[in-house]
């Protein structure tokens, strides 16, 4: 490959932030025959369908890394249950399947390059009880805590036995005035009595 093809995508690693899309290679005059050269040698990563990381940039991926790119690749997902509550600190244990909330509605593809656990919800809560957490290097929507051990307590079947009971056991020692929050949401959702069930 010509030394300035492989300049010029030292020169995009420099102007974006360790992601970019197969539309801003192609603006950058990176034609798609060198996209796959690229992706060959170990330049870049392909992470999903249109979006690339760049290996040698001296940008390592950060340990939310699989929360930014499964956000990158679908906009609309929310990270939760178990994968939330290693997020936000509640684990120390990061679980094999990152957990991913969309839309019914949603059908969209997420292959990516690890993998996920999708749980589909109606619009009627889809929304409730999430934030956007952001990064230098990209931005990813999760639950809170209450709704992400409540749906760790309604996905348990599908949840690592060990990490289920850790999430359990550390929610438990979080306070009265955070488990009133919880049951709370519990209630909404019409999962009061199972919730009731794990954590009191």
């Amino acid at each position: 490959m010509l030394e300035s093809t492989v300049k010029r995508l030292e020169t995009l690693s420099k102007q974006h932030s360790g992601y970019i899309t197969t539309a801003e290679l192609l603006q950058g005059k990176v034609t798609n025959r060198q996209i796959g050269a690229f992706v060959q040698s170990g330049r870049l990563e392909k992470i999903s369908h249109g979006h690339y990381w760049f290996v040698d940039a001296g940008c390592e991926k950060p340990d939310d890394y699989k929360a930014i790119e499964v956000c990158i690749t679908n906009p609309g997902a929310i990270i939760c249950a178990d994968s939330a509550c290693f997020y936000l600190g509640l684990i120390d244990v990061e679980p094999e399947c990152l957990s991913v909330a969309t839309r019914r509605s949603d059908r969209s593809k997420m292959k990516v390059n690890f993998p996920i656990c999708r749980h589909y919800f109606g619009d009627s809560y889809f929304e409730d009880n999430s934030k956007k957490v952001t990064t230098p290097l990209g931005s990813y929507r999760v639950y809170d805590l209450d709704r992400s051990v409540c749906d760790c307590i309604r996905f348990k079947d599908n949840i690592d036995k060990d990490i289920f009971n850790l999430i359990i056991e550390n929610y438990r020692k979080s306070g009265e005035r955070q488990m009133e929050q919880m049951l709370e949401y519990a209630g909404k959702v019409r999962m009061l009595r199972r919730v009731k069930r794990y954590l009191e």
